[in-house]
């Protein structure tokens, strides 16, 4: 069945552009969280593993969200690695050391990219595309990116 939302098949088609590109940021997050629970060292060990593994299995909610919202708007989602290497604007390398302080930085830096990326995204949804709900959905996708940057900061100082 074709899908009846509202929203031009061309608006559709651009939202799912951006879309793609977003599952891609997300889908990088989720393997530099995975790096760093799997990797961190130091005396915080404990407390900083449990805490990315409660970061990584939020991206991962995040990751399967972004990915139902293109299904919402009809289209299929790109899921290898290779396309998210194309669509992403993020590194998925990480050269730094293993410890809490060094991990919390590149993942603050990734998560302030994303945001920044997302803020930029608000009003053409609602305004250019007509899609005021995905617009929300950015919106609050945004807030949860803020919200875990402002702790990774808090844990930086």
């Amino acid at each position: 069945m074709k899908t009846n939302i509202g929203i031009t098949t061309e608006n559709r088609q651009a939202i799912a552009e951006k879309l793609f590109a977003i599952l891609a940021d997300e889908f990088v997050l989720f393997s530099k969280l995975l790096n760093a629970h799997w990797n961190v060292e130091g005396s915080d060990f404990h407390s900083v593993h449990t805490y990315l593994d409660e970061l990584y299995h939020e991206q991962l909610e995040t990751v399967d969200e972004v990915a139902e919202y293109i299904r919402i708007i009809g289209h299929y989602v790109p899921a290898n690695l290779s396309k998210y290497q194309e669509l992403t604007h993020l590194s998925e390398v990480y050269e730094g050391k293993n410890d809490s302080q060094s991990y919390f930085a590149e993942l603050l830096n990734t998560h302030e990219s994303i945001i920044i990326n997302l803020r930029e995204k608000i009003a053409p949804f609602a305004e250019d595309y007509k899609a005021e709900g995905m617009s929300d959905f950015i919106t609050g996708l945004m807030n949860k990116h803020q919200k875990t940057a402002w702790m990774l900061r808090a844990h930086l100082k």
